[in-house]
């Protein structure tokens, strides 16, 4: 698939945009770690009108400051996927199959074999590598996204954003 043909790109949080790792402090406050690679990758999508989502089941504070930093919208505390990416579809009459998702675990499997075209990173849960169309070499936290549309799609980063 070319990303011309993609609608929008939906993000699975913990596993894909982070290590999958949460650290917390003796208050219990929850941190996790973000690739930078991806922020800029972020920054591209924006660039070339290429809407981005994430869809997390998680509540969490980090989850909606990640998403304002990079301009995109959230969906947290998600039950179920499938309705969360039906709803993001129905506001802006997006096709099912021009949905790009990029997950990694069990709570994924199904709402990746309901969209277009499937992503994962190198270290999602065997049955997500399964299942999805490509299987990137980097880890989730890893610079998934940057990997994603810099070398699968080919779009250069020097050219969108600094010339």
């Amino acid at each position: 698939m070319k990303i011309e043909e993609i609608d929008a790109f939906v993000f699975d949080f913990d596993g894909v945009l982070t290590n999958n790792i949460v650290y917390i402090d003796q208050d219990g406050k929850e941190m996790v770690a973000c690739s930078r690679s991806d922020g800029l990758a972020f920054d591209v999508l924006n660039k070339i009108n290429k809407p981005s989502y994430i869809v997390s089941t998680e509540k969490n504070p980090v989850v909606t400051a990640r998403a304002k930093k990079l301009k995109i919208v959230a969906y947290q505390n998600v039950e179920n996927k499938i309705i969360a990416v039906q709803d993001i579809i129905d506001k802006h009459s997006y096709d099912v199959n021009k949905i790009c998702f990029v997950g990694n675990d069990l709570n994924d499997y199904s709402v990746m074999q309901y969209c277009g075209f499937t992503v994962c990173p190198s270290d999602s849960h065997s049955s997500i590598r399964e299942i999805a169309d490509i299987v990137l070499n980097a880890k989730g936290g890893d610079g998934v996204v940057r990997e994603l549309i810099e070398k699968h799609f080919g779009i250069s980063f020097l050219k969108i954003l600094y010339r």
